[in-house]
């Protein structure tokens, strides 16, 4: 089991065929009671709910893996159940099972097209040079944030960022 520590956040993660599911899923049940069970002697608490699993793999893989009975690919933590999601949240990027980055453009892309819709009633201000500085500070930032994501992706997917 590899881990990445951070200030309040932990992220786990095991890899393997699709034949050691149940094995992946019971060590990281194990290594969650762990950090549980740390927590508690220091008088902190896990966050079940804030609990998330993401099971990456090609599409048929996947598909594959869906084929299993439902609690070999969930993780259980005391007594929570944690399904698996769709699409994370990690550091600001969202990632989804296929690794595909399309639901991290879209969203990207969505809020950049909210804050040039409002900087349209910005626009009538003389001063282009502040106009400039929010363009950058709201819209670049974001399309530069993490972006060495999107290396090597189709240019399907890197449309909607594209037409900023």
């Amino acid at each position: 089991m590899r881990h990445h520590l951070f200030a309040d956040d932990m992220q786990g993660q095991c890899s393997g065929p699709l034949n050691k599911v149940p094995m992946m899923t019971s060590q990281v049940e194990r290594c969650i009671t762990d950090i549980s069970y740390w927590c508690a002697c220091k008088r902190l608490q896990l966050n079940a709910v804030k609990t998330e699993v993401l099971w990456v793999g090609s599409t048929s893989h996947l598909h594959q893996l869906y084929q299993l009975p439902p609690d070999t690919r969930t993780i259980t933590i005391n007594q929570s159940t944690i399904k698996p999601a769709t699409v994370v949240r990690d550091l600001g990027v969202w990632f989804n099972a296929e690794l595909s980055m399309r639901q991290h453009v879209s969203r990207v892309s969505q809020t950049c097209f909210y804050h040039l819709r409002r900087l349209r009633s910005a626009r009538q201000q003389p001063d282009l040079d502040v106009i400039a500085r929010l363009v950058s500070a709201l819209i670049m930032s974001r399309l530069d944030y993490c972006n060495v994501v999107l290396v090597a992706l189709p240019a399907s997917t890197l449309a909607p960022l594209q037409s900023h």
